[in-house]
């Protein structure tokens, strides 16, 4: 069996996670499979000679989800993920900009005028636009026979945007029924501007947690240099290196593998690993760490573990690996968010039936209304969000403490 952590892309809820972890877990050859949505990572168990990693990003393909199985997965994943955020922030910039006008407007003219609602409509498609990733997200999971978190956000925008562009067109209708015609075209645009503005901040807390896995690697070098049999140095790949190889470390430099001192000696700035702040002094005999800062003097280095077998490789796995993994309260809280959206939208439409039953037909758009503020309250969902996000940026600052 072979355990791998593998980044995902296009979650943008717990439901998503528990789809993707659902679809992994059922095919052949996997034996466990758990998905982070905080940390966008697939922790698979496998075999190998069952089910090949193309084979799981197929399936997840289709269930409208992607996975990165590149050479260098980690970093496409990350670039994707900078490029992902780049595109919802400037998203959440656009939605504000002209959501704000539509408050500002419905507030100071609370019975608009037909022109006046014209240039509601005219400000909200826009912030329909730069919101288009609820109603694709959404829409997919309602083919799957799913809902998400984005399945609320294109209900409740999509039925107040719906119900707005009818009084907006044909506002005789609700008048020859003695109604005003209402719109609500603010509640489309701040819904979706402040949703958008909970995913930002939600994306800055994974990025941060990623820049600090990844100053975490950065601090073993990429090359060292050789000491051949004749005594000629050569600068060479870490990946080049293997145990009993000699290694020339000199003043300033980073420790590039572990293993121990041959020749010479110098005092090791090893804070990073114990964290201890005073140098620690190296002589012949003594073992040093990858990614160490030597500091006066210089040695010879045999080399014992290089790459992925060092102390340092082994720490971020480590942080990845908890980062990829499941707290117990994390499994609770996807159980939950499995069910939470259909109960939701059940209270939604049993919040409309009771207000038509007990009111009549003419308090149709308050029943609209109140039945739209369900939906709208419980999203997005604090508890499929705050859990995994808190996990997340909790690891994060363990691995900025090394």
């Amino acid at each position: 069996m072979e355990k791998r952590v593998i980044p995902v892309l296009e979650m943008s809820c717990a439901v998503c996670a528990a789809t993707v972890e659902k679809t992994v877990r059922e095919l052949p050859g996997v034996e466990e499979a758990s998905v982070n949505f905080s940390a966008n990572t697939l922790q698979v168990v496998y075999d190998p000679d069952k089910i090949s990693l193309k084979d799981m990003q197929a399936a997840v393909s289709a269930a409208g989800y992607d996975l990165v199985i590149s050479e260098n997965a980690e970093a496409d994943a990350i670039d994707a993920e900078h490029r992902l955020y780049l595109d919802l922030r400037r998203r959440t910039i656009g939605a504000w900009s002209f959501g704000l006008p539509v408050m500002v407007l419905s507030m100071i003219f609370h019975s608009p005028s037909q022109i006046l609602t014209w240039i509601l409509l005219a400000l909200t498609l826009p912030v329909l636009y730069w919101g288009r990733s609820f109603y694709v997200s959404g829409w997919k999971a309602v083919k799957r026979g799913r809902a998400n978190m984005d399945t609320l956000v294109m209900l409740s925008t999509a039925v107040s945007f719906l119900f707005s562009l009818f009084s907006t067109i044909y506002p005789h209708f609700w008048l020859s029924l003695g109604l005003v015609p209402h719109v609500y075209y603010e509640a489309v645009a701040m819904i979706i501007a402040f949703v958008l503005s909970g995913k930002l901040l939600e994306a800055r807390a994974k990025q941060s947690t990623s820049a600090s896995i990844r100053s975490l690697m950065g601090l073993q070098p990429k090359t060292a240099r050789l000491v051949g049999k004749d005594g000629e140095e050569k600068d060479v790949p870490i990946a080049m290196l293997r145990p009993g190889d000699t290694v020339s470390v000199r003043p300033g430099e980073k420790i590039p593998v572990d293993g121990t001192v041959l020749e010479g000696g110098s005092y090791v700035d090893e804070s990073m690993i114990s964290g201890e702040s005073e140098a620690v002094k190296k002589q012949a005999g003594d073992r040093v760490l990858a990614g160490t800062l030597n500091q006066r003097g210089a040695f010879l280095l045999n080399v014992q573990a290089s790459g992925a077998d060092t102390v340092l490789a082994r720490m971020v796995r480590m942080v990845q690996e908890a980062q990829g993994s499941k707290a117990p309260v994390q499994g609770v809280v996807d159980k939950v968010s499995s069910v939470f959206v259909p109960v939701v939208i059940l209270l939604s439409i049993l919040t409309f039936v009771i207000w038509i039953a007990v009111a009549g037909w003419n308090m149709f758009p308050y029943a609209l209304l109140t039945a739209v503020s369900v939906l709208v309250i419980a999203c997005p969902c604090a508890l499929g969000l705050a859990t995994p996000t808190a996990l997340t940026v909790g690891i994060g600052k363990a691995a900025q403490q090394h």
